[in-house]
């Protein structure tokens, strides 16, 4: 089970946007996340008058490393670490800091 999902609200640890909050969109593999609004870059696309696209400079979401975010805790407001236990017969993540169940 990994610790860090899709939809999970997360802090940036590291890196030119070191304390930014966003959601992660998409898990592109074991290691790599994107999340939104940060490491944003700039790509240049060209017209395609066949699909009807405009060229033009565009803003693409660039993956970053599971270690260099931390899931926010809502509850204390600040980054946190996730475990995960065995409640039930389920495998759930927790908070390190104070036990609680991560919410989806």
């Amino acid at each position: 089970m990994n610790k860090i999902l899709k939809n999970d609200e997360v802090i940036v640890l590291t890196g030119k946007d070191k304390g930014k909050r966003g959601v992660v969109q998409q898990r592109v593999d074991a290691e790599h996340v994107v999340v939104e609004g940060v490491a944003v870059a700039k790509k240049a696309v060209r017209p395609n008058p066949m699909t009807g696209a405009t060229g033009g400079i565009v803003d693409k979401a660039m993956p970053i490393h599971v270690s260099n975010v931390a899931l926010f805790n809502a509850a204390t407001g600040k980054a946190d670490r996730a475990a995960i236990k065995v409640v039930d017969g389920k495998k759930v993540r927790v908070y390190k800091s104070n036990g609680e169940v991560v919410k989806v």
